[in-house]
């Protein structure tokens, strides 16, 4: 799959979830995604998925997970965290990510190949 940030393209690699199933099922999906304490994106989803939370304890620039059902949350830095989400994939090279993301609002179109 790959998100498309104005002109820039990254790659993901989708888990192997339940959840991460049913949203490349919604694609192609285009979201405004407004910015989140300094380090990730998010944004609400048409239809909720099938959550599957845990702890991951450490977030990294370009994961890519669903926070309660129907949150989708882009993180383009890695800090620790106590919050709970289901993986749903992970940008496969994040370099450059922050950048093309920017401040604010960033609109983020999510496909298949």
């Amino acid at each position: 799959m790959q998100l498309t940030v104005g002109n820039r393209r990254f790659t993901l690699t989708v888990a192997d979830t339940d959840a991460a199933r049913a949203f490349v099922s919604q694609l192609p999906l285009t979201l405004d995604m407004p910015d989140l304490n300094s380090n990730e994106k998010h944004a609400k989803l048409p239809k909720a998925l099938p959550a599957n939370a845990i702890r991951p304890g450490t977030i990294s620039n370009g994961d890519l997970m669903l926070y309660g059902s129907d949150t989708l949350v882009l993180f383009y830095l890695g800090f620790e965290s106590a919050y709970s989400y289901t993986r749903l994939g992970r940008v496969d090279d994040p370099s450059g990510l922050a950048q093309a993301l920017g401040q604010g609002t960033a609109r983020i179109t999510f496909s298949r190949w």
